[in-house]
């Protein structure tokens, strides 16, 4: 029995989530947010742009801002703010590839080679979704750091959309409900040298200042 064959670059689009509230943020734009002088969503599309074929942004406010950064801007087609997996679904609507990958976009460290890793582990499973697992926050050193599930990071099927529309269609909102219906694989993030901190992510502005101060 041949092995699948590998899923490369061009085959992917990556999706930036940012279409949320912000209500943590105290209601403002998060994705226009800056990071260390570059807008939130910006930064995250730098980072992802190279790892996949074609860029999308998924944005419900100051849409002309996000369409400044040179690359498709889709709003929710779910009302009301709907959540992480109106993006998916409004990428999934977009999407001209095989894959979609979504990233949020207010979590600026998310590693340079996450396509790669989350495409490697869908192939040789033969998954429908890859999500990423990894730890939420760094622990003391030398310790194991517990993995979680991340799941706005995921590589999807593009033909999963009809599952979805389905899913929405009758209420569903979380996720981690409609990722459960599908193959899922977790692909762990927490090999020597990955960054105990690259899936932080900013929920306020006080965190994103911590988190830029780190870097800076």
């Amino acid at each position: 029995m041949s092995a699948p064959a590998p899923i490369v670059a061009s085959e992917i689009t990556g999706l930036v989530l940012a279409g949320g509230r912000g209500s943590r943020m105290g209601g403002v734009d998060k994705g226009l947010q800056n990071f260390n002088g570059t807008p939130l969503a910006l930064h995250a599309v730098l980072r992802l742009g190279p790892q996949v074929g074609q860029v999308l942004v998924n944005a419900n406010r100051n849409l002309a801002a996000y369409e400044s950064f040179g690359v498709p801007v889709w709003p929710d087609g779910l009302a009301d703010y709907a959540g992480p997996l109106a993006g998916f679904l409004t990428g999934l609507e977009r999407c001209e590839t095989p894959y979609l990958l979504t990233v949020p976009c207010d979590t600026p460290l998310f590693p340079l080679d996450l396509a790669s890793r989350l495409a490697a582990a869908l192939a040789s499973h033969e998954a429908d979704i890859a999500m990423v697992s990894a730890p939420e926050a760094a622990g003391p050193p030398g310790a194991s750091a517990a993995l979680f599930p991340q799941p706005v990071f995921c590589l999807l099927r593009a033909t999963l959309l009809d599952s979805l529309v389905r899913f929405t269609q009758d209420g569903g909102r979380k996720i981690d409900k409609w990722t459960a219906q599908h193959h899922t694989v977790l692909v762990p993030f927490d090999r020597p040298g990955d960054a105990a901190d690259a899936f932080f992510n900013a929920n306020t502005l006080a965190e994103l200042q911590t988190l830029e101060r780190q870097r800076s």
